[in-house]
């Protein structure tokens, strides 16, 4: 709800979402991480993804950006509620960020599952 108790309409709340979506695109790890979705999306035109292939790479790009976009919203919640350095900011601050690099590890073990063996085929390695 808006302040006042008025309901945000549909059209707005995708809006101020996509604004989210935005902002945290300026971050340095939320580029990197669309630099990883990129190249899976490029491998997976290039070996040819199955439809469930391609639902999976969907799910881990969805939760590692989207994990990315929660943990931005963590850090600014913190610092506006605590400026100052405090145990329980960085505890915050540190379990948002992990979330995120757990998301990125499964999210990386399921692209060495997907791609690596395409690609150990394309050089050679295995047949």
């Amino acid at each position: 709800m808006k302040p006042g108790g008025s309901k945000t309409g549909l059209i707005e709340a995708f809006s101020d979402a996509f604004s989210g979506i935005v902002t945290t695109s300026h971050e340095r790890n939320f580029r990197i991480e669309l630099c990883f979705a990129v190249a899976a999306f490029v491998l997976g035109i290039a070996f040819g993804n199955t439809f469930e292939q391609w639902l999976v790479v969907a799910v881990c790009i969805g939760l590692v950006l989207g994990g990315e976009c929660v943990n931005s919203a963590v850090e600014a919640v913190v610092d506006l509620v605590s400026p100052d350095e405090h145990p329980l900011a960085k505890r915050a601050k540190d379990a948002a960020a992990g979330g995120v690099l757990l998301f990125s590890i499964a999210a990386f073990v399921v692209g060495v599952a997907l791609y690596l063996p395409p690609i150990l085929r394309l050089i050679g390695l295995i047949g």
